[in-house]
């Protein structure tokens, strides 16, 4: 029985075959390492770093390639802000669809003296921009939003959002993982302070990878959470205080670079509005068959303009978990079940400790697969 893998969220598969393709390269003709080595194959390595950076600025609307800091994962940077920006005494404000990558970071901190208030969303997932007006406090320091839910799908106003941070003078750091490579994203036009993404899911990368844009004076300000050898500055002991190695110390992950590099070039061949046209026309698809079908309960907005393709469905009546190894040991679909590492979004969409099974999307997805998927939870809901 072929396989379908729907479970693009936690991660985009299939990779375009020059992922693997350039990764081999790398390991197979290169090897070297960057920043510690002046010979060809070390040279050839930091241009294909550089490369990387300056798609990253081309595909997020950022002006400056040095401040692109290179990270193992989404949840690395996301990290590395929260650590470096808020310190006992202040304030931070966040949505109630965050993830743990979020959360998890913030209640370590609350443990050391800094608070937080969420910003409450609605039954669909967004969230109360006139709430959050009454959230800002003189010590609030920053403002985090995942801008669409790894749960429902749901898509943030963030821009609004940065006006309102802005008019504040609090820096807003946008979780992107649900989003960058999925919608167009401008770092400047949302008025951002901090970006992070990850490699591995709408940007069609490798795990293990991620990326955090910092505005210069927010990256200034920010302190370095981890430290240590960057290459560069070895005669001192104390962390380079410039861009990027005040954030990048130890070896970088290169097989992923190179990866990364090669699916950035294949996602600009494409264009993002290209794929988000793919998105939205296999979102329509799905949803227009699942919002009244007996026995689902479709979890997030069902107008596809306002969300990415992730679909959290409860099977009234059923268990969950038992939906999803059926569909996938009976018509091979691969779906993701239970909380999705965010609590948060759950208890606010009313599917706490339940949980859901998710359906998500990417650029490999096809309409069969749309079609296969919906006629198992058909059959599934008719049993």
């Amino acid at each position: 029985m072929p396989t379908i893998y729907l479970d693009q969220a936690a991660t985009s598969f299939p990779k375009p075959p020059c992922v693997a393709a350039r990764m081999a390269e790398y390991l197979t003709q290169v090897g070297a390492n960057v920043n510690r080595g002046v010979y060809g194959a070390a040279q050839q390595a930091e241009l294909v770093e550089l490369r990387l950076r300056q798609r990253l600025c081309a595909l997020l609307d950022f002006a400056d390639p040095t401040h692109v800091v290179l990270t193992p994962g989404n949840t690395w940077g996301l990290n590395l802000v929260l650590g470096g920006a808020l310190h006992p005494g202040d304030h931070c404000i966040v949505s109630g669809m965050e993830h743990n990558a979020v959360m998890r970071p913030l209640q370590r901190l609350a443990k050391q003296g800094v608070t937080f208030d969420r910003i409450p969303c609605d039954g669909e997932g967004f969230l109360d921009l006139a709430a959050l007006e009454t959230l800002f406090r003189p010590h609030t320091k920053l403002v985090v939003l995942a801008h669409a839910s790894n749960v429902s799908g749901t898509v943030q106003a963030a821009a609004a959002v940065g006006r309102l941070c802005a008019a504040h003078g609090v820096p807003f750091c946008l979780d992107a993982a649900q989003t960058a490579g999925h919608l167009p994203l401008s770092f400047r036009e949302l008025g951002l302070s901090a970006l992070s993404v990850p490699a591995h899911k709408g940007l069609m990368g490798p795990q293990g990878l991620g990326a955090l844009l910092l505005a210069p004076d927010f990256a200034k300000a920010l302190d370095p959470y981890i430290t240590g050898g960057t290459g560069s500055a070895s005669d001192s002991e104390e962390q380079p205080d410039y861009m990027p190695d005040k954030f990048e110390p130890g070896t970088p992950n290169l097989p992923g670079i190179y990866g990364w590099e090669a699916a950035l070039a294949f996602l600009q061949e494409i264009g993002v509005e290209a794929v988000r046209a793919h998105d939205e026309a296999l979102s329509r698809r799905f949803l227009a068959e699942i919002r009244d079908l007996p026995g689902v309960r479709l979890v997030g907005p069902a107008d596809p303009a306002r969300r990415v393709g992730v679909f959290s469905l409860d099977f009234v009546g059923q268990d969950n978990a038992e939906i999803a190894y059926r569909l996938e040991a009976d018509y091979g679909i691969q779906t993701r079940c239970g909380l999705h590492c965010a609590p948060a979004a759950h208890k606010t969409l009313g599917t706490f400790p339940r949980g859901t099974v998710r359906f998500s999307t990417g650029w490999f997805t096809t309409e069969s697969d749309i079609d296969a998927a919906l006629a198992a939870v058909k059959a599934l809901t008719a049993t």
